[in-house]
């Protein structure tokens, strides 16, 4: 059987979807697995053990020039492609009406998503023969995600950690990075997907200066776009962090593998880093961490946000409630540390 696997985006949902990845090769260790992702995110899904091949999208730029000739090109060669695979099952665990609408291209017979309201986009269904409910209330998100192994015939294995020790072999394989702590550190990433997500600078250099004095080296690590919020942090810190020299996916990940600590708002690296068995704590000030908190028995989550209703849904997005302290961050991360 070949399956195609659709979850374009972003970093922390696509380290949620590898368990179903998983789950799909353990139900039938025969079907040829192929996952379509954004041209960005590919090192964290190709390699994966479980991931035979990898397609590729680029679907921002796409919509920027929808009628570009390198647009309709790439277009055209992606669903050659897909088709030349002759699928016999698309899965879209992302629900989104881009990835319903390459689950279609993909010409599979069957062509599965999420039903609502689990999935994130209504109007995703019409490209879909068959839809899957998701985990019962207050789960996460990955539980959810592994409900569509049903589309073999299967039950839902029990939710684990996601685990990415095969991308953290790989990075230290290439070992490109430029970062060569001396003593045992933390990463603090300040960054976040939206704005409704990011963590306040004063706090987190607060946080800096604590995790200075119990004995870590502290380093502020950033992503396109953040190099100025992480510099600000940083400087907040009064001199206990530095930041982390750029990286690409695979560098960062050899930065969040061999740290000792690694705090971050919702964030996709705070769940690359559970992924690895780094303590982690996430931080939520707008969303639900019982659906999209890091995994893992190496990790906090301290919350600011109101709580959800326990209504299954395709978002995260919760009400903001209350700011968070450096003192709360600190207390849950040397939890994790015994220190």
């Amino acid at each position: 059987m070949r399956v195609v696997l659709v979850r374009l985006s972003a970093l922390g949902d696509i380290v949620h979807t590898w368990p179903l990845a998983v789950a799909l090769r353990d139900a039938d260790p025969r079907l040829h697995l192929s996952w379509v992702v954004e041209e960005p995110l590919r090192p964290i899904v190709e390699g994966h053990p479980a991931v035979d091949a990898v397609f590729t999208t680029r679907t921002r730029a796409w919509r920027r020039h929808p009628l570009a000739t390198t647009t309709r090109a790439e277009i055209a060669v992606l669903k050659a492609r897909l088709q030349e695979l002759q699928p016999d099952l698309a899965i879209d665990p992302q629900g989104l009406l881009k990835s319903a609408v390459i689950s279609h291209w993909t010409g599979a017979p069957r062509r599965v998503g999420l039903a609502r309201p689990w999935r994130r986009e209504r109007l995703a269904g019409v490209a879909y023969t068959e839809v899957v409910r998701g985990a019962e209330s207050g789960s996460h998100v990955a539980a959810t995600n592994l409900e569509l192994v049903q589309s073999l015939g299967y039950a839902p294995p029990q939710l684990s950690r996601p685990d990415g020790s095969w991308l953290l072999a790989r990075a230290r394989s290439l070992e490109t990075t430029d970062f060569s702590p001396e003593t045992s550190y933390a990463v603090i990433l300040p960054g976040a997907g939206g704005n409704h997500k990011v963590l306040d600078e004063t706090t987190l250099g607060g946080v800096c200066r604590e995790l200075s004095h119990s004995g870590l080296e502290v380093v502020v690590a950033w992503g396109p776009g953040e190099m100025d919020r992480a510099g600000r942090v940083a400087e907040k810190s009064g001199g206990a962090a530095r930041l982390a020299p750029p990286t690409t996916i695979l560098e960062l990940g050899l930065l969040l593998g061999s740290a000792s600590l690694v705090v971050g708002g919702d964030t996709g690296p705070v769940h690359l880093a559970a992924s690895f068995g780094v303590p982690t704590v996430g931080v939520f000030l707008a969303s639900d961490w019982r659906r999209n908190g890091p995994l893992g028995t190496a990790t906090a989550v301290v919350s600011g946000a109101r709580e959800a209703t326990d209504s299954p849904r395709g978002s995260a997005r919760a009400a903001a409630g209350r700011g968070v302290s450096s003192a709360e961050i600190i207390t849950a991360a040397r939890q994790l540390l015994d220190i």
